[in-house]
């Protein structure tokens, strides 16, 4: 094999990226956003589909172990986020997971009305946050303050305290240890948001002493397009909470049919409905690839290919101002650059077959996945970008026209 660039030649996980399938030309910066497909999943699909689905049909939930999948891919997902075996449950989306995580904490924190998040935070987490609150009708309010403003802003009227780990337009990361002490030596709770987080950065939810936590399966974790997300029950909280959504998969004797709901030990009490079987295995599958991956490997290749980028796009690219953090340690995978016209710019980006995606008013975003990027990925990338930026090319009408979907 062959090494352009010298960092290459000295990397660990250089040979995951045959594990995955990326189009010939392509070189995808958008991992953050949407993971590419592991080889090994189209034949798993197919061995669920046509074998389990086909052949043993209900038998499976029995014979497959379909009724235990959500808490199977739960422990995979929990080995990447220092999270103890039985903490975490796959199921569901990522907003429907805050509104349980949220309506969970409050119920335990019943004499106090404040939730607390930020202005980085991912707008859905705040409009479920505020749904909650008007469904509630208890007098609850949302505060939002800025990133740098959370720390002085938790007070002890302040119930919940909500944050993104990583901030999703800019990479920002907040100091998860420090935030939950904070929070709870003002008598608080903390809930984490791990979409940008889970797989891409070590992340201890255990050792931070984390309540709640929630996350997706299709960004970093690869699990494909509209992947069920995951949720996080600090040990000490599980038999304590349940699910504002009592569903039968939460009652502790579901197939008793029983009309009274009795919500089963462990994290399994906030899963609602019938697991979405498919989804489900096509998210396990695509766990494999972390299984012999230690993440502090992952961390320091994110941060070299991160580092690396920034520096080729300030020495290449003198348009555009860098909008993450400067220091890599207190970045998440990814770097956002801003620029006036960076939707159009990232559009003539994307048809030369560099995906990033663009983040309203102004950021183009790239993100960083170890696992499938190398050095010299990020050395043709910016050589791409510069040249778009030097020729004007970006300049077209079909370029500035606004899809559906940035």
């Amino acid at each position: 094999m062959q090494f352009r660039h010298p960092s290459d030649k000295d990397d660990v996980l250089r040979t995951k990226k045959d594990a995955f399938k990326i189009p010939e030309g392509v070189i995808y910066l958008d991992g953050n956003s949407l993971g590419v497909l592991p080889k090994n999943v189209p034949a798993r699909l197919a061995e669920v589909v046509e074998q389990e689905w086909g052949m043993s049909l209900i038998k499976s939930w029995n014979e497959h172990s379909w009724f235990d999948l959500p808490l199977r891919v739960g422990n995979r997902i929990g080995r990447l986020i220092g999270a103890p075996e039985g903490s975490v449950v796959a199921c569901d989306s990522t907003s429907v997971n805050v509104f349980k995580v949220l309506a969970a904490a409050l119920s335990l924190r019943a004499d106090r009305k404040v939730i607390l998040s930020d202005n980085g935070n991912f707008p859905t987490d705040l409009y479920v946050a505020s749904g909650l609150a008007e469904l509630l009708d208890k007098g609850h309010e949302l505060r939002v303050v800025a990133p740098e403003e959370v720390e002085a802003a938790i007070t002890e009227d302040v119930a919940v305290v909500m944050l993104t780990q990583v901030d999703y337009r800019t990479g920002r990361l907040h100091d998860m240890a420090a935030l939950t002490e904070k929070a709870h030596q003002a008598g608080a709770l903390a809930i984490w948001d791990l979409a940008h987080s889970a797989g891409a950065i070590p992340v201890d939810l255990k050792g931070a002493k984390a309540d709640f936590a929630i996350g997706c399966g299709y960004k970093y974790l690869n699990g494909g397009p509209g992947a069920p997300a995951f949720l996080y029950v600090a040990e000490v909280h599980q038999d304590n909470v349940t699910s504002p959504v009592t569903g039968w998969m939460g009652h502790e004797a579901p197939f008793a049919f029983d009309l009274d709901y009795r919500a089963v030990h462990g994290v399994n009490r906030m899963t609602v409905g019938t697991p979405a079987i498919l989804s489900l295995s096509s998210l396990y599958a695509a766990l494999d690839v972390f299984e012999d991956v230690d993440m502090a490997d992952i961390r320091k290749k994110s941060i070299s290919l991160s580092e690396l980028f920034i520096k080729k796009v300030e020495e290449k690219c003198p348009q555009l101002t860098l909008a993450s953090p400067r220091d890599p340690e207190t970045r998440g995978s990814q770097v956002s650059f801003r620029f006036e016209e960076g939707y159009a710019a990232m559009q003539a980006l994307i048809a030369r077959g560099v995906i990033g995606d663009f983040r309203a008013p102004d950021v183009m975003r790239f993100g960083f996945t170890p696992l499938y990027l190398s050095h010299q990925d990020v050395v043709d990338a910016v050589a791409i970008l510069a040249d778009i930026l030097e020729t004007g090319s970006w300049d077209r009408p079909e370029y500035k026209s606004r899809a559906k979907v940035t």
